[in-house]
């Protein structure tokens, strides 16, 4: 610490494009002008892209494949249950088969199809978006995105009082609770919630993704969890997912975790999806503002992309802390810049779940009548 030093830590030396990314923690004209999304209305050629649900550039690679979409313009995307690299194994899950796609062989094939003499590459096609949907371990076509049949379903937070860590009454329930005492805990960042698994990149062996066991991180008193009682039934989870809580805070600035998580019939919790919100950007990413202390306060944690299906038996659980280090850099509870700072200061954080602070995880559910269907994946490549 400071943030801004650790260059030299790694690699014996300051590094210009580190140190300049710091010198902008909010969305600025820094930022604006090296950004792809805004120079995506100049695309002009046809797009393959390929990226997993557990890779940190997935949300990018749907962002764009929507809007690029939305312009009419030929995209074909693949998003598969891979990390970074299509072919990492992971420790917890095995997807099957159909997992690989043979991407350098479709890669090769897409190419002919494009730019070899005779080439239609003038044909208009609708997009084209392959996920896999994780559970039933199969690829499905579709051709936008987020799914416009997709049933956003809210599952409330409640407990009496104490939801800390796996042994604590965090419950999730189909309807809202009209009254229930609040969560706290207490954020100390010199010993964050450490990262295991999720949407993570880019060397498995120090920084493993995936659909990781989060036994260890729900011992901890700083996490609270929130359980659903078994399905009856199977729910397919496709599309964005984002956590609305109601919170409050002894400091002017800090962060809000939240983690979707498959429980297994034997216990196992094995994560699905995540995300952070910073309470001074809860607003904008444009200009930071800060809270007032112990004030309650809405926000919207964007928990990532997923396709899963939760299978009967299995329960949905909601994970609530403060820290996911060092995937994200963790607050310091300061309204300073996060990357000057070396005081290491603790928060009081409160998560309400009564009446008028209807905190929930909101899923992407999809209608079982439009459920999985298999895909052929030996047809002609398209052109």
């Amino acid at each position: 610490m400071p943030l801004r030093t650790s260059d030299l830590i790694a690699t014996g030396t300051s590094v210009p494009f580190w140190r300049a990314s710091l010198d902008h923690p909010s969305y600025d004209g820094y930022w604006k002008q090296r950004s792809v999304r805004r120079k995506l209305d100049q695309l002009n050629v046809p797009v393959l892209s390929l990226g997993g649900w557990f890779d940190a550039y997935a949300e990018s690679d749907l962002d764009a494949f929507s809007r690029l979409a939305l312009k009419g313009k030929s995209i074909e995307t693949w998003i598969g249950p891979w990390g970074h690299n299509p072919g990492l194994k992971f420790p917890t899950r095995d997807f099957g088969p159909h997992a690989n796609i043979g991407i350098r062989g479709r890669q090769a094939a897409w190419f002919d199809a494009w730019l070899k003499k005779n080439a239609g590459a003038s044909v208009h096609e609708p997009p084209l978006l392959h996920i896999f949907v994780m559970g039933p371990d199969i690829w499905r076509d579709e051709h936008e995105w987020p799914l416009t049949r997709t049933r956003y379903t809210p599952l409330y937070l409640t407990s009496t009082g104490s939801a800390n860590s796996s042994a604590g009454t965090g419950v999730l329930r189909w309807k809202p609770v009209h009254s229930a005492p609040s969560d706290g805990f207490t954020y100390d960042p010199k010993t964050p919630v450490p990262t295991v698994g999720g949407a993570v990149c880019c060397e498995p062996k120090i920084f493993p993704p995936g659909p990781l066991n989060q036994a260890e991180v729900e011992r901890r008193p700083d996490v609270l969890v929130y359980t659903s009682a078994p399905l009856n039934d199977e729910m397919e989870v496709t599309g964005p997912v984002r956590t609305i809580l109601y919170v409050s805070t002894s400091a002017n600035d800090t962060d809000f975790t939240a983690k979707l998580v498959d429980v297994q019939p034997d216990g196992r919790p094995l994560l699905v999806t995540d995300g952070i919100q910073r309470l001074r950007y809860r607003l904008s990413l444009d200009k930071p503002v800060f809270v007032k202390q112990d004030q309650a306060y809405q926000i919207s944690v964007d928990c990532g992309v997923t396709s899963h299906v939760f299978f009967p038996g299995h329960r949905i659980r909601l994970e609530v802390s403060s820290s996911n280090f060092p995937r994200f850099d963790r607050s310091l509870n300061s309204t300073g810049p996060n990357s000057e700072q070396i005081k290491l200061t603790k928060a009081r954080q409160t998560v309400f779940h009564e009446k008028g602070y209807p905190s929930a995880v909101i899923l992407p559910v999809i209608p079982k009548a439009n459920g999985p269907t298999a895909e052929n994946l030996n047809r002609a490549p398209r052109r």
